[in-house]
């Protein structure tokens, strides 16, 4: 299996020219840092301990920040690198005005990619997070006898069968990691049966909350907008969901007037084919970053721009999440959930189905099928304005404890190297 998965690398290398080409003209690509996915740094290595963490994209970066505001304390490190995949993903990064810490786009996980990487990096300790398994790259770490650790770690049932179809390739990876921290027990059951010996169960750390508070406050042209408007967020929408939300739009229009719909799309390269959609809806778009005039007939106001979700949950008392009312397994709910907000979800949440177990059983989510129960939904969590405090107070003290015990197990491997 390593044989073909590292034809099928070499083969992806062969076009990544075109590929990337074809991703720099859809803006999903960074004009002068996709070099860096070929192994052309921009950042340079500090003398030193430097510890390194791996996560796809938003969301994992997102979540290990809380993990890095508590390591860029330690006097020991000396610089830590944090890789990621997506355009959006170093975006998101630049909020964060860290002081040890640096981005840099993961290279193509080709065998001689990753130990370009490695002999550059010479990281003392790396840490895969969620999902992210590059076989060449953790083979390389091995052979370097370099301390790795998968954190929180994800394995749906749909990974679990394509995993368990190659169980002695899943084992030889896996046994890589020197511990692996699953974020659930689902995770946790498919780990054992693939027989990784090395587990420890904490939680997710997506619950941790920052200790640096980004600016999450309105500007004042939106806050004045929406000014004695009734208003609701679909967050973190993929292909499909937007015209869904605007559908069901024009149908809280007949019962709710100054009805504003906020969508906040997952990718937000894809503004300029949402919005022409919607204008075929006869509904009035606004962007986010425009610098037009907000009009006063507004139907639909679309956040394109990146990191300023969580300033959109402090006002919406009514949140969709995305992902889950098409075959993509939903978006985290968390952030939205800590903000005090109603949340309205589709079926399709196995990627998250232990957080919505939570929320429910707290009563604050909802899940709808189609457009006419999501319309029906929203009009009736619209009219409260009651947030759960109750509930942000215990994903905030349940979020304190996970990072606890995540700082407390890192000790563990801070202290070896």
């Amino acid at each position: 299996m390593l044989i073909i998965y590292r034809l099928l690398i070499n083969l992806a290398i062969l076009f990544s020219p075109i590929i990337i080409f074809i991703r720099l003209i859809k803006k999903k690509e960074d004009f002068k840092r996709f070099k860096e996915k070929f192994c052309f740094f921009s950042e340079k290595r500090k003398s030193g301990k430097l510890i390194w963490f791996h996560g796809a994209s938003v969301g994992e970066v997102k979540s290990i920040v809380p993990l890095i505001e508590k390591l860029e304390k330690e006097k020991k490190i000396n610089q830590i690198l944090i890789t990621s995949s997506t355009l959006s993903s170093s975006k998101i990064f630049k909020k964060f005005k860290f002081k040890k810490t640096v981005h840099q786009f993961f290279p193509i996980d080709s065998f001689a990619n990753s130990k370009k990487f490695l002999d550059y990096w010479r990281p003392s300790l790396a840490i895969f997070i969620d999902s992210e398994i590059w076989p060449n790259m953790l083979l390389n770490l091995k052979e370097k006898k370099i301390h790795s650790i998968l954190l929180n770690a994800r394995m749906t049932n749909k990974s679990f069968n394509n995993w368990i179809y190659f169980r002695n390739f899943a084992q030889k990876i896996f046994q890589c990691f020197d511990i692996t921290f699953p974020q659930n027990k689902e995770t946790l059951r498919y780990l054992r049966v693939l027989n990784v010996k090395k587990i420890k169960f904490l939680g997710n750390i997506k619950f941790s909350e920052n200790e640096i508070q980004l600016d999450n406050n309105i500007n004042l042209k939106v806050r004045k907008f929406l000014k004695n408007k009734k208003y609701w967020c679909a967050s973190s929408t993929h292909d499909n969901e937007e015209v869904i939300c605007a559908k069901a739009h024009i149908k809280l229009k007949e019962k709710i007037k100054n009805l504003i719909t906020i969508i906040i799309p997952r990718h937000t390269n894809r503004t300029p084919e949402i919005t022409s959609t919607l204008r075929n809806l006869n509904l009035k778009v606004h962007c986010h970053s425009s610098n037009e005039t907000i009009k006063k007939n507004t139907d639909i106001y679309i956040v394109d721009t990146y990191g300023e979700t969580v300033s959109f949950f402090k006002i919406c008392n009514v949140v969709f999440l995305g992902g889950s009312l098409i075959n993509h397994g939903g978006q985290n709910p968390i952030e939205a959930a800590r903000n005090g907000c109603k949340i309205i979800y589709g079926p399709n949440i196995q990627n998250f189905k232990e957080v919505y177990e939570l929320l429910d059983k707290n009563k604050v989510s909802n899940k709808v099928r189609n457009e006419e129960q999501l319309a029906r939904k929203v009009n009736i969590l619209i009219k409260s304005n009651k947030i759960s405090k109750k509930l942000e107070n215990k994903i905030n003290k349940l979020g304190k404890k996970i990072l606890e015990n995540v700082l407390s197990e890192f000790k563990v491997y801070l202290d070896k190297i």
